[in-house]
């Protein structure tokens, strides 16, 4: 991923070279500043800033943040028996992203775009209660557990979309992310304690409860103690973008 980042930053300052080289000005308005309206559904507090460096190469960065709550659509990926294990979980989650774009047709942030792009992301839970039950000897006891932890990726992809200018003075803009998706790697770290001590019978039936929660592209190894038990996240970052953003053009 670090080599996915040091090309991007290749592209970026050949970019600008190319720009001072060819000692051009443009009276074009060459910044935008952005929000994706549609993150908002998802808690997603959000803001972009798009620069241009010649007709058909700009630089856009955006920085998001969601604060702490409810697990967007956590239901499709946990069956409802497993979601009530999970009684008060919330995570709260932070962004970064960087791409160049390249743009055919008008140019100066209008028309068609195509942009890899690096994002890194980060999600960090509150302190959540779980439990487990313990049989033994035909008897069920509940087990409540506390957990918490984070997690985070680094992952690089290709997005294409389409950016209009909505007035004459082509100052309000709307860019409109078509497809987006991006690959890579995450890490992550989740504690889970327990009031009560574990017996090893008890430990390997949280053990077991833990990995057959199944949630969909994460892989995580499970270790338990007396105490309760330590998740490792080191995985596939899979991630999807599209949207509609909103922006000033000066």
């Amino acid at each position: 991923m670090k080599r996915y980042l040091i090309l991007l930053l290749c592209f970026i300052f050949s970019g600008i070279n190319a720009q001072e080289e060819s000692g051009a000005v443009s009276s074009e308005k060459m910044n935008i500043v952005k929000t994706n309206v549609t993150a908002y559904v998802f808690r997603n507090i959000n803001l972009s800033y798009e620069r241009a460096f010649n007709r058909w190469f700009s630089v856009n960065m955006g920085f998001g943040a969601m604060p702490e709550g409810k697990v967007p659509f956590i239901n499709s990926f946990l069956n409802d028996e497993d979601e009530k294990k999970f009684q008060n979980l919330e995570v709260k989650a932070f962004n970064f992203t960087i791409e160049p774009r390249f743009y055919i047709g008008h140019g100066y942030g209008k028309g068609f775009y195509f942009a890899p792009y690096y994002r890194y992301s980060k999600v960090t839970s509150n302190t959540f209660d779980f439990y487990y039950d313990y049989r033994l000897n035909g008897n069920t006891y509940r087990i409540p557990i506390k957990g918490f932890g984070n997690t985070n990726g680094n992952s690089g992809g290709l997005m294409v979309g389409v950016q209009f200018f909505l007035t004459r003075k082509q100052n309000l803009v709307l860019d409109f992310w078509i497809a987006g998706a991006h690959y890579g790697a995450g890490k992550g770290d989740f504690t889970m304690t327990s009031d009560v001590i574990l017996t090893p019978d008890m430990q390997a039936q949280l053990k077991k409860e833990i990995e057959d929660l199944d949630i969909p592209y994460v892989k995580y190894t499970v270790e338990t103690n007396a105490n309760g038990a330590h998740v490792k996240v080191d995985g596939p970052w899979i991630g999807f973008r599209s949207g509609l953003s909103l922006g000033f053009r000066f």
